[in-house]
């Protein structure tokens, strides 16, 4: 197949083309027209330019393409109002579904975020087929980001498109230049992530998340979901891994309410002129706010199955953010 992949440039983007260009699919790379192209100098194929908020632009990228994978995943990062981060998520996605609707797509691959799904009432790992009945009650900016999202794509596929959701758990991995969720590795590492918040979570390697959302491309059925797990572990294990990796000490794990306090106070700085908090809301989310998750699913549909363990993600991950200069000597 032609596939597109809109955001090749970051960490999940950049793999998912590399795992398409192994399996032999002719590879176009959707960049901004400020895009770094020095970062994806490994992948072949043409580039196009095309960003979310031109449909033209993305109506052009996409001619001739049998597919497009979208791993341009919208991130809050500065302190918002939450109704605004959904206003310009939804309407930045809109323009990418408008254009897409256009052409004869055979797939049209969003990546959602597993923070969407709600906590298993049973208490046993979280599945695809979990949803909130209602607006979540937690406003959190990046959970109510991804749950609307999550409704957009999937509203899509009943008007007739063919978008599938592939959901990747907590993600580690080369090439994350925001770092995203490698931020955790970074502040451990450089002393000065000041606490941490438990939680149970799942983590998967970026490399083995761009083959499960090649499947996804391939062989995924619109109009459903598709959870791309590695293990179930929890913060205090991860927290441990990598400091121990870093030759750190272990930051403190504080209750939910504490870090939320502490971000308020931040966020009110911030807000009058200083500088951003130090541990984010989206960060306390996504720390606080996982479970446990089952992939038992895409296994079976997708004939998908992670390759990599957490503690050898952890370690590609460092050594790629050591390298880059991520990490202090």
């Amino acid at each position: 197949m032609r596939i597109a992949i809109l955001g090749a440039t970051g960490m999940l983007g950049h793999h998912t083309a590399l795992a398409a260009q192994a399996a032999g699919h002719e590879v176009i790379v959707l960049h901004r027209p400020n895009s770094d192209l020095a970062r994806i100098e490994d992948i072949q194929g043409e580039r196009r330019v095309a960003t979310l908020d031109k449909r033209q632009w993305m109506e052009r990228a996409l001619e001739g393409v049998d597919a497009v994978i979208n791993c341009a995943a919208y991130y809050p990062t500065t302190p918002k109002h939450w109704k605004d981060e959904v206003k310009a998520a939804t309407y930045q996605m809109q323009k990418f579904y408008d254009a897409c609707a256009i052409h004869p797509l055979k797939k049209i691959v969003y990546l959602g975020g597993s923070i969407a799904l709600p906590k298993n009432p049973s208490g046993d790992p979280g599945h695809a087929d979990l949803y909130y009945p209602q607006t979540p009650n937690n406003k959190n900016a990046y959970l109510q980001v991804k749950w609307t999202m999550d409704k957009q794509a999937l509203a899509q596929a009943n008007n007739g498109l063919p978008v599938v959701v592939g959901i990747p758990s907590m993600t580690f991995g080369e090439f994350d230049y925001g770092p995203s969720t490698g931020q955790l590795i970074t502040e451990i590492a450089n002393g000065t992530l000041p606490a941490y918040v438990r939680g149970q979570r799942n983590v998967i390697y970026a490399g083995d998340a761009g083959r499960g959302l090649l499947a996804c491309a391939e062989k995924g059925q619109p109009g459903k979901r598709y959870l791309l797990t590695g293990e179930n572990t929890d913060m205090d294990t991860l927290v441990s891994i990598i400091s121990k990796l870093s030759n750190r000490p272990t930051p403190k794990a504080v209750p939910l309410g504490m870090a939320k306090a502490v971000n308020q106070i931040q966020t009110t700085v911030y807000k009058l002129g200083g500088k951003p908090p130090k541990v984010s809301e989206t960060a306390i989310a996504v720390m606080s706010a996982g479970q446990h998750l089952d992939g038992k699913q895409t296994e079976k549909e997708l004939n998908f199955k992670p390759e990599i363990s957490t503690e050898s993600a952890v370690n590609k991950a460092f050594q790629w953010f050591l390298e880059q200069g991520y990490i202090g000597e």
